[in-house]
């Protein structure tokens, strides 16, 4: 799938972030969410840091000799995006620099006491199950203001920002309080997948209507195919997405902004409760028990053997199955279904953003450098290279011309495309991690017919009014 600036999904994609971020996010004081984490300094770094001479081809003023340390998350999107793209981009505008580089599928586990000991990497791109909640980062001043960045001037064109390269939204959505602390790059579109193979040979089509979807949920249960399934060890936070995706869905985008905003009884709104219920029932027909104990490589393994059907995921889901997935399978996204006439949005409305989260510590040795290699990131040849390499589409307006994305990704586009103005997102799990544990444990519960869903909703909005009543925690609200 090619696309252009002119190109009505690249306008969908463009219009999407506008409406997807908060306008600004408001943050009220509050003590250190990372307890020993916090070092003192400001969050424009200590007065350690290197620096050098701001030029024309160094207008953020990096010391070309100092090195530079990169955390990378090894997951659906791997490393060699980094190693073999944007690294090299760098090391090339500043040979004389070395750079560490490092991957993990814990970045906390193995952030934390750097964080601790005050001696933080400068670039990190923070992501996976065990990542660093955004919203305690920020809180404790360990993010550098990406301001700098945003209005330095661009890679492949001086006389134009960098902010002027990217899609319309990309600094809002990173941004706390009215400052960019966070760079999110890849355009993400989430729903439930399944194999145009798999369907085709069968005769299946996708589901609009939820009386569609569980016909289709009885045909594959006849074929002896597991209808549908997640991973209940480590990605509950793939179907609590759905869940609320159809909330928004029911009762409007309003639903998931009072759940943001910790708003009293959020979790217990109807549409919520009739989403939950829905779900309670393909859980309890459809799904095999098996899968809470089974992590995400292991389910989706098993739809890429066919032996399951429908998958909920971000559109990375591709990339990841990569090595496992059979010639010929051909993902493809659906929507979550309609649950009535009566729903707010539409069927095609989908949930959409900016995804993956970089940044740059404030309190690192070379901030500058953390800030110079976002720059290279956002050039057309760091886009057009992380896109060649994982297959996904960056936030960089021009990163995508030209490209033919596989099956899934083209099928995440169409579906964003067709979405038109019905595409919303929502916060709380990256504000609040606390939160979005409980809500991956309720839906295990949920799920796996051990609650119903009148104690999901309580048992998450107890949470929550915990947290909104914690002083100590940093609130944010859209």
């Amino acid at each position: 799938m090619s696309i252009t600036p002119g190109n009505p999904g690249e306008l969908n994609r463009r219009t999407l972030l506008g409406r997807a971020a908060a306008a600004g996010l408001l943050a009220t004081p509050a003590v250190s969410l990372l307890g020993a984490c916090a070092t003192s300094g400001s969050d424009e770094g200590t007065g350690k840091a290197e620096e050098g001479t701001k030029s024309a081809t160094n207008p953020l003023g990096v010391k070309d000799d100092a090195p530079l340390e990169v955390v990378i998350f090894n997951g659906g999107y791997g490393e060699k995006y980094a190693t073999d793209v944007h690294e090299p981009l760098y090391k090339k505008a500043f040979p004389k620099a070395e750079i560490k580089h490092q991957s993990t599928q814990a970045v906390s586990t193995v952030l934390q006491p750097r964080f601790a000991s005050g001696n933080p990497p400068e670039f990190v791109n923070n992501s996976g199950e065990k990542l660093i909640d955004f919203g305690s980062l920020v809180a404790d001043g360990q993010l550098m203001d990406l301001t700098e960045l945003w209005d330095a001037p661009s890679v492949d064109d001086p006389n134009k920002k960098v902010r002027d390269t990217v899609v319309p939204g990309t600094v809002e959505a990173g941004s706390f309080n009215g400052k960019p602390y966070v760079l999110y790059y890849v355009s993400t579109v989430f729903g439930i997948w399944y194999s145009g193979k798999l369907f085709r040979d069968n005769g299946w089509a996708p589901a609009k209507t939820w009386s569609e979807f569980t016909a289709l949920l009885d045909k594959i249960k006849a074929k002896g195919i597991t209808p549908y399934g997640y991973a209940g060890a480590n990605a509950a936070y793939y179907q609590w997405n759905v869940i609320l995706t159809h909330a928004a869905k029911i009762g409007g985008t309003d639903v998931l902004k009072n759940i943001d905003n910790l708003e009293d009884g959020a979790w217990q709104q109807d549409a919520v409760k009739q989403a939950a219920a829905a779900w309670a029932e393909i859980g309890a027909k459809y799904v095999d028990k098996s899968f809470e104990g089974l992590k995400h490589t292991d389910v989706q393994l098993r739809q890429n053997q066919y032996k399951l059907a429908f998958y909920p995921s971000g559109d990375w889901l591709e990339g990841e199955q990569k090595k496992d997935t059979p010639a010929g399978f051909e993902y493809q996204l659906m929507p979550v279904p309609s649950l009535s006439a009566s729903d707010k949005l539409p069927g095609t409305a989908v949930r959409a953003t900016a995804g993956e989260g970089y940044f740059v510590s404030a309190k690192s040795k070379n901030p500058r450098g953390g800030l110079e290699y976002m720059r290279q990131m956002l050039s057309v040849a760091g886009a057009k290279g992380f896109t060649e390499v994982v297959k996904a589409p960056t936030v960089v307006t021009a990163g995508s011309e030209g490209f033919a994305f596989p099956p899934g990704v083209a099928s995440s586009q169409a579906a964003l495309k067709a979405a038109g103005q019905d595409v919303f997102n929502l916060y709380f799990d990256g504000w609040y991690k606390e939160l979005d544990t409980e809500a991956r444990t309720a839906t295990n519960e949920l799920m796996f017919g051990r609650i119903k869903a009148d104690a999901f909703c309580e048992r998450i909005q107890k949470r929550a009014d915990a947290i909104k009543k914690d002083s100590s925690v940093a609130k944010f609200k859209r």
